[in-house]
């Protein structure tokens, strides 16, 4: 365990946090409050405005609080529309400022975002440049910015090696690393048109810089990655596109898993088809929670099966929606979380009550244990200007 920080780094030399007790102890049964209510806590007196303000706290946070993760969730391009944090136990949202924005260039989608101890991290993604011939062709990105929670602000870090949308990316936190895997140009403007690539990446976070690793075994763009095990699984996506009738573009999705494992040489290992021809034509929404990993797919969720490359049926999802493009799904701790919006005249029954909701904003969240095989169900009014399409809309776990 981390040695106890001093007032001199919470810029308390000659102010008290608790009367009566050292400040190192107050330090310490303060950095148990949760999160949601620092904001409000500043106001109390000047030692506890210094002390919620200070970037030492999300250090002391990290080392002695066992601080249940909150969502970050980006509705649209963050550098135009404001990141909100969120809290599920408390039902609290915090705006998060807007990201940095590059005069040229807009419509930014297709990023990914992931949290590294108190950071918050926005790769690649692709948009369009006011600098690039023809205007209307979206370039990847290359760009990453930190979002750190100390200091309450943005930054940019080292770009990646090679300008990617739609790609796998996984956080290593206790290596200090960001893995990146495929991905292309295409925008979701554009049904099946952008490029493909195989090149692999990994950040490290101490020395800022990129370094390349062994490509994937081919082209394999709209993939999802995460990392388990000392393992970089790379799933889904999809490569070679056909035309129907000569004219339409249509992807190939791919059906199998590759991994690589980073503390061996970095190799790449195929481990096949996970289901049969006819079976699903592409790989669900996936999360994981607790070293399993779970899809969600036309209603229902399935577990990944590691020794027969498989999935199993796990649960039926109890309010269907139509499309699984329209559903947020997202990890928190041990339980996964199923996000849609509802619409302005949809009646809604939870455990405690069963109302009609009149404004179109609101959210029905379902929430599944699957070691307990237990659902349960929230109402959530977000802060946001504008109608959430998870189609677009980036989300990502992070513990403060």
């Amino acid at each position: 365990m981390a040695p106890p920080l001093s007032s001199d780094e919470f810029g308390l030399q000659t102010l008290t946090l608790i009367p009566g007790l050292p400040n190192d102890v107050g330090a310490l049964i303060l950095a148990f409050v949760p999160y949601c209510h620092h904001a409000r806590l500043k106001v109390t007196c000047k030692s506890w405005r210094r002390f919620f303000s200070s970037k030492a706290l999300i250090s002391l946070r990290q080392n002695y609080v066992v601080a249940p993760k909150l969502l970050c969730i980006f509705p649209q391009d963050p550098s135009i529309s404001q990141p909100y944090l969120f809290d599920p136990k408390n039902m609290w949202w915090c705006p998060l400022p807007l990201m940095p924005c590059n005069p040229h260039v807009y419509g930014l989608t297709n990023f990914i975002s992931v949290a590294v101890g108190p950071h918050l991290y926005v790769l690649g993604g692709s948009l369009f440049d006011t600098r690039s011939f023809p205007l209307d062709r979206p370039s990847p990105s290359s760009s990453v910015y930190r979002f750190d929670f100390g200091a309450f602000s943005w930054e940019s870090v080292s770009p990646m090696i090679t300008p990617r949308g739609s790609f796998a990316c996984a956080a290593v936190p206790e290596r200090g690393k960001i893995l990146v895997a495929g991905g292309g140009s295409r925008h979701t403007m554009f049904g099946a048109a952008g490029s493909r690539m195989s090149s692999v990446e990994m950040y490290d976070i101490g020395n800022d810089e990129w370094v390349a690793l062994d490509g994937l075994p081919r082209f394999r763009a709209g993939c999802v990655g995460f990392y388990i095990g000392r393992e970089f699984w790379v799933m889904g996506g999809y490569g070679e596109s056909r035309t129907v009738l000569g004219v339409f573009p249509v992807d190939e999705y791919y059906r199998d898993t590759v991994v690589m494992e980073v503390t061996n040489g970095g190799k790449w290992r195929e481990l096949g088809d996970m289901w049969e021809e006819g079976e699903r034509r592409r790989l669900g929404k996936i999360v994981v929670a607790q070293g399993e990993i779970f899809m969600l797919d036309r209603g229902e969720i399935f577990r990944y099966d590691k020794s027969s490359n498989r999935w199993g049926k796990e649960t039926r999802v109890p309010k269907k929606v139509s499309d699984d493009a329209s559903v947020g799904f997202v990890g928190l701790e041990e339980e996964l979380y199923l996000i849609t919006l509802l619409s302005a005249s949809e009646p809604t029954t939870t455990a405690t009550r069963s109302r009609q909701h009149k404004r179109s904003s609101t959210l029905l969240m379902q929430i599944y244990n699957p070691w307990q095989s237990r659902w349960r169900s929230v109402i959530v009014k977000p802060p946001f200007h504008q109608s959430l399409d998870f189609r677009t809309t980036v989300m990502c776990p992070i513990r403060l």
